[in-house]
């Protein structure tokens, strides 16, 4: 019983919930770059939270069911169609053992999310199912599936079709603000760099992916050209020695040795993430006080968001 893919798409990736706890052995979080659109995609369909999904970036994928159940896009606009004709997204929808699922490419944003009731049965690597493809470990074989790659999953005859209301659902556009929490090392720069990081918009580039987002714009200098590697925190801010910022993400590297101006909250990162080249992002001081706020009240908001019971 699974779900069998017939066309990958340009990277899709199984994720759970992220692999924590592993840094000493330098293993990476990996984990959905969304975690917004992640967590209504289980909760719509009353998975656990963390279940296994697929993270699809770009779109372009298609699978065919093997088995009765239900399935749930989120995220990115990309259409979803089954047996050729649309379903709607951000809305649990049946599956019948046959049918085409097509998922195709995004019109905004670039990362969706498809997960199936129950969740996909994957079996964990150090803990977690989430691929992270450099260090070769979780989702099948620590890579991105591949055509006729099989996704195990349960039989499920009865789920309620749920939909997030449109109201409810993040807008994704081409530009972004990210609040950045400061770091011990915010010092090192003088006010004049630390007004020009903060005044000054920056443009996402063609390296970007998982690990980071590397941007282009005024360049930044520090007093410092290099540290001892140390450890990053997902949304830590790089300035390498050209002064580019690098917003790194959920495949970063454990350990990094250029100095760093501060952490983006997470909460914008999801945001980041959904960028493509060209889009532009700004930076927003904030501190650790309003960060918690921050964070607390996004919780807050994601568990009181309604659901609605569609006919399926």
């Amino acid at each position: 019983m699974s779900l069998r893919v017939t066309q990958p798409g340009i990277l899709s990736l199984l994720q759970d919930g992220g692999r924590y706890g592993r840094h000493r052995i330098g293993l990476t979080n990996g984990g959905p770059l969304d975690a917004e659109a992640f967590y209504y995609c289980n909760r719509l369909l009353g998975n656990p939270p963390g279940s296994t999904v697929i993270e699809i970036s770009f779109g372009g994928t298609r699978l065919e069911a093997q088995v009765d159940s239900y399935i749930c896009l989120t995220g990115a606009d990309m259409p979803l169609h089954i047996n050729g004709r649309e379903a709607p997204g951000w809305q649990v929808v049946p599956v019948r053992a046959g049918d085409e699922i097509a998922v195709e490419f995004a019109r905004h944003g670039c990362r969706a999310y498809l997960g199936v009731a129950d969740g996909f049965d994957i079996a964990p690597s150090f803990g977690s199912s989430a691929t992270v493809m450099r260090e070769h470990i979780g989702g099948l074989r620590g890579d991105k599936l591949h055509t006729g790659d099989t996704l195990p999953c349960r039989a499920v005859g009865d789920r309620r079709c749920l939909s997030l209301p449109p109201r409810w659902r993040p807008r994704y556009q081409e530009h972004v603000t990210l609040r950045v929490i400061p770091g011990y090392q915010q010092s090192r720069f003088s006010r004049l760099q630390q007004r020009r990081f903060f005044s000054h918009g920056y443009t996402v580039t063609d390296r970007c992916d998982r690990m980071g987002y590397r941007l282009e714009g005024p360049a930044i200098s520090c007093e410092i050209d290099g540290i001892l590697s140390e450890g990053i925190c997902a949304g830590a801010i790089q300035i390498p020695p050209d002064g580019q910022p690098i917003v790194l993400l959920n495949d970063r590297q454990t350990i990094g040795g250029y100095p760093k101006i501060g952490s983006a909250l997470s909460l914008d990162t999801a945001h980041l993430a959904q960028l493509t080249p060209g889009g532009t992002v700004h930076f927003a001081p904030i501190t650790p006080h309003a960060a918690h706020n921050a964070l607390h009240l996004a919780h807050s908001f994601r568990q009181r968001a309604p659901l609605q019971e569609q006919q399926p």
